[in-house]
């Protein structure tokens, strides 16, 4: 039997993931386990409980596959209130880079809470509207932290061969993308003077209220606490004058 290589778990520092279940976030995560990197994992809720557990499932599957030698925290953060602020707020533009940016605000205090010296992402270049190189460059700028994006060179058709091998494809088919949501026409070549301005709108409180409020579970229970049901998605019967209505649905599903 052929093992999958690299070094063992522990032989290097511990890394924090920004995981959302989908293909790139959970094969980012498998590729610095296989550097031994303990990997800890910070997911962004965007999508209510019915996603958050969805991703604990992936990050419990990707430990208990790969890790489970070493115990390892999965924090959770309900960003639903950053989202908000930025819709409210921010030029339809730069959202998308903004958004990005807090995303690295809050996982920079995270990793240095636990002493963590370095974020994992999945963002390959050119894939989205916020993966160009003056894009990431923005976005790196926000935090001190190391920023480290193994799949930066891959194409979408490699990752997911890479998650079909790992066992993650199942789990990143049927998970929702939010973030890419967010934008109706979204720059890919962002100024640094109006990402600032734009920011300067925003309210750093809700920031750090989240973060402050983050959920932090010891990957080893997540596989006792998923087995609950899904709670009931709320409904609506009818849709008031300035509430706005996104479709998540996959092609497929439209």
């Amino acid at each position: 039997y052929e093992g999958i290589g690299g070094f063992p778990i522990g032989t290097q520092e511990d890394v924090l993931s920004l995981i959302s279940g989908g293909f790139d976030s959970g094969v980012s995560s498998y590729m610095l386990m296989r550097r031994g990197c303990r990997v800890h994992y910070c997911f962004f809720n965007l999508g209510g409980a019915a996603h958050e557990i969805g991703v604990r499932q992936v990050a419990h599957y990707l430990w208990n596959r790969f890790g489970s030698s070493h115990r390892v925290r999965f924090v959770a953060i309900n960003f639903e209130p950053v989202v908000g602020e930025i819709l409210e707020k921010i030029d339809d533009g730069q959202m998308g880079v903004i958004l990005k940016r807090m995303m690295v605000r809050a996982a920079s205090k995270v990793a240095e809470r636990y002493g963590v010296q370095a974020l994992v992402t999945g963002e390959a270049l050119g894939q989205v509207s916020s993966q160009t190189l003056t894009n990431l460059r923005l976005i790196d700028n926000v935090s001190d932290t190391l920023i480290l994006r193994p799949l930066i060179s891959y194409d979408k058709e490699h990752i997911i061969n890479l998650a079909r091998q790992i066992g993650t494809e199942d789990f990143a088919r049927t998970m929702p993308e939010y973030c890419g949501v967010i934008s109706k026409s979204p720059t890919v070549k962002a100024v640094k003077s109006k990402i600032e301005a734009e920011e300067e709108k925003f309210d750093f409180s809700i920031l750090d209220k989240v973060v402050e409020e983050a959920n932090n579970v010891d990957i080893r229970e997540i596989a006792q606490q998923t087995e609950q049901e899904v709670v009931e998605v709320e409904t609506v019967n009818g849709f008031g004058p300035n509430d706005v209505i996104l479709d998540i649905r996959s092609i497929d599903e439209q």
